[in-house]
C-alpha cells in the first residue's frame, strides 16, 4: 500500500487530517441531537453519556488488549490518566455540550479552533517550549476570527445573553482539551497511543456514566425517542473512537503541537 511507503511524518499529519474530519462532525450530531421533537429536549450529559455508553465496548476491548504483557501501570501513571480523563472527554466534552445548546455549531466550531494555540502556549508556559513565528502568526489570526464572528453572532442573533453564555462554555472546553493534548504527549511516548487512549477514554466513560447517575435518573438514559440513540451511536463511533486513536497516533508521530495546528483545518 502506498502509506506504508511514507515518511513517519506525513503519516502523522494524515492521522491528524483524519481526526479533524471525524472531530467535526461532533458539533452535527449534537445539534440533530437536541433537535429531536420531543417534551423535554435531552439533557447534555444524557446525550454525553449515551454517546460513551455506545463507545466503551470498543475502549474495554482495546484496553484489555493493548495492556497484555505491557508493563505494570505505577501509581504516578494512574493518577496522570485520572486527571486526563477527567479533562479531555469528560470535562471538556461536558462544556461543550453544554455550550451547543446555547450557539449555533458553526461558533461552536470556530471558538475550539482556540485549542491548538492553546495548546502551544501551554507548552510554552509551562513545559519549556518555545513559541515559533508561525504559531504567532496563527494565534493571532485565530482570535481574530473568532472575534469578528462572535460580534457578529452578538448582534444578529438576538439573543446576546445565550452567544456570551454558550461562548464561555464552548471556551472553557477548548481550555480543559488543550490541557488534555498538552499532558498526553508524554504518556502516548510511555504507555503507546492505542493503550495511553483506552484507558483515559475508560475514565472519561466512568466519570460521565457516574455524573449520569448522580444526576439524573435512569429513565433519561434508557427511555429516549429512537433517533437520540441513533445520533449518539453514531457519534460514538464516527466522532469519539476512530477519532480519538487517529489522533494519539498522530501525536505519537508528529508531537502534540504540530498534530493540534493541523487540527483546525
Amino acid at each position: 500500500m502506498p502509506w506504508k511507503n511514507w515518511s513517519s511524518e506525513s503519516l502523522g499529519v494524515a492521522l491528524a487530517i483524519l481526526a479533524a474530519f471525524g472531530f467535526s462532525f461532533k458539533a452535527i450530531f449534537v445539534k440533530l441531537a437536541y433537535a429531536v421533537p420531543q417534551a423535554v429536549p435531552v439533557e447534555a450529559i444524557t446525550l454525553l453519556a449515551l454517546r460513551m455508553s455506545f463507545a466503551l465496548p470498543f475502549f474495554a476491548v482495546i484496553a484489555v488488549h493493548a495492556s497484555r504483557a505491557a508493563p505494570s501501570l505505577s501509581r504516578r501513571d494512574w493518577l496522570t490518566l485520572i486527571a486526563l480523563g477527567l479533562l479531555g472527554y469528560y470535562g471538556a466534552s461536558l462544556l461543550d455540550f453544554i455550550g451547543l445548546s446555547y450557539i449555533s455549531a458553526g461558533l461552536e466550531r470556530l471558538i475550539l479552533f482556540t485549542y491548538p494555540t492553546l495548546t502551544v502556549m501551554i507548552g510554552v508556559l509551562f513545559m519549556g517550549k518555545s513559541l515559533q513565528r508561525r504559531e504567532i502568526g496563527a494565534l493571532l489570526l485565530s482570535y481574530a476570527g473568532i472575534g469578528l464572528v462572535f460580534f457578529h453572532d452578538l448582534e444578529f442573533s438576538g439573543e446576546a445573553r445565550s452567544v456570551i453564555i454558550g461562548s464561555l462554555f464552548i471556551f472553557a472546553s477548548s481550555l480543559a482539551y488543550a490541557f488534555y493534548l498538552a499532558g498526553s504527549g508524554s504518556m502516548i511516548q510511555r504507555l503507546g497511543s492505542v493503550r495511553f487512549t483506552a484507558l483515559a477514554m475508560l475514565v472519561s466513560v466512568l466519570a460521565t456514566e457516574l455524573h449520569l447517575l448522580v444526576t439524573q435518573p435512569l429513565s433519561a438514559l434508557l427511555l429516549q425517542p429512537l433517533p437520540i440513540y441513533a445520533y449518539a451511536a453514531a457519534m460514538a463511533l464516527f466522532s469519539t473512537v476512530l477519532p480519538v486513536f487517529l489522533q494519539s497516533a498522530a501525536i505519537r508521530r508528529i508531537g502534540a503541537s504540530k498534530s493540534v495546528m493541523i487540527g483546525t483545518l
